[in-house]
């Protein structure tokens, strides 16, 4: 899966004003206020998926459904989670409502319902492959993802470059270098393979700062 693609994969950041998304405890609610919140919301219900990884849903237990007004919206995204080790809860908040789709690298699990399970194979690092999640959503005809996950994430999405736009939210305050990063390693060794991105827009969202970027 390349930028080529005609796949729309948007990744959604809410980020301190210095790029982090939580804490160094993981205390991260609320970063951003609830003008970016309820924005979010409205491009949750402009995709057809929502991608999030077992490490935010473990540390914040996230439905991960589009509430535009407050309340639940007619067509939900298909909500799809990242865990290699299948690691997600029984009793999570996102296992509510229609079947979530799970991509993991092996294992089995009995106690696990209203979830379709993906096995794809593992990138360097033993998690899930991007690129393979990627290449299995485009065959199942899936035209536009969302990703709302962390570091990690964020990161394997860009080192396979099917990112083609960012929208970022940086709330007006700084939490320093202990916090964690809205980006974990990309592993460049040169300036010129950073992934590059155009400003589109930029515009006050309640408190918050409100930045889109798109792939050039």
């Amino acid at each position: 899966m390349t930028a080529s693609s005609p796949m729309r994969v948007t990744l959604k950041l809410a980020t301190s004003l210095d790029g982090r998304i939580a804490l160094a405890n993981g205390q991260s609610q609320w970063i951003t206020g609830p003008e970016a919140r309820a924005e979010v919301h409205r491009m949750r219900a402009d995709h057809e998926a929502i991608l999030t990884g077992i490490g935010t849903v473990l540390a914040d237990d996230p439905r991960m459904t589009a509430r535009p007004d407050g309340v639940l919206s007619g067509a939900q995204p298909q909500r799809i989670v990242l865990d290699s080790q299948l690691r997600l809860p029984a009793s999570a908040d996102i296992l509510e409502g229609p079947p979530v789709w799970v991509f993991h690298t092996g294992g089995a699990r009995s106690d696990l319902e209203n979830v379709e399970l993906f096995e794809t194979e593992a990138d360097d690092s033993g998690r899930v492959s991007f690129a393979a999640v990627m290449t299995c959503l485009a065959d199942r005809g899936m035209k536009s993802v969302m990703i709302e996950a962390g570091g990690a994430i964020a990161a394997a999405a860009l080192r396979a470059d099917c990112v083609t736009r960012i929208e970022w939210f940086r709330a007006p305050r700084l939490i320093g270098g202990e916090g964690r990063p809205c980006i974990a390693g990309l592993g460049l060794e040169e300036l010129a393979l950073a992934p590059t991105f155009n400003r589109i827009s930029v515009r006050a969202c309640g408190a918050d700062l409100w930045e889109t970027y798109q792939k050039g």
